[in-house]
């Protein structure tokens, strides 16, 4: 044994193994958007984006459970109905995925 730890992905390819979905949620969250769950009395639960004008969209549990997983967002674990939020990871992941300049785009700026 050499002592060498695996090496983690990278934020930029976390982010491209996320679907379309997942991303999306990490955006909603990083704009204006709250993401919720809720319990039902049976104790089911639902996740969805609410807007700030309190209308909601659900979303998949799947896509949820695989950003927690990934540790780019957290909850605060209230029951019945936790917030999430963005994790300091999610926050790197958002920032990574963001377009670089082209550096091969040789024309000139100035007017």
């Amino acid at each position: 044994m050499t002592g060498v730890q695996p090496r983690r992905p990278g934020l930029p390819s976390v982010w491209m193994q996320l679907s379309e979905a997942q991303r999306g949620i990490l955006l909603a969250v990083a704009g204006d958007m709250r993401l919720k769950d809720h319990r039902d009395i049976e104790g089911n639960k639902t996740y969805a984006l609410h807007y700030p004008d309190d209308r909601s969209e659900p979303v998949d549990a799947g896509d949820v459970e695989v950003l927690v997983e990934l540790g780019l967002i957290s909850s605060n674990k209230k029951f019945p109905s936790a917030t999430y939020w963005l994790t300091e990871q999610g926050n790197l992941t958002l920032r990574s995925s963001a377009t670089a300049p082209d550096t091969n785009d040789t024309s000139d700026p100035t007017p």
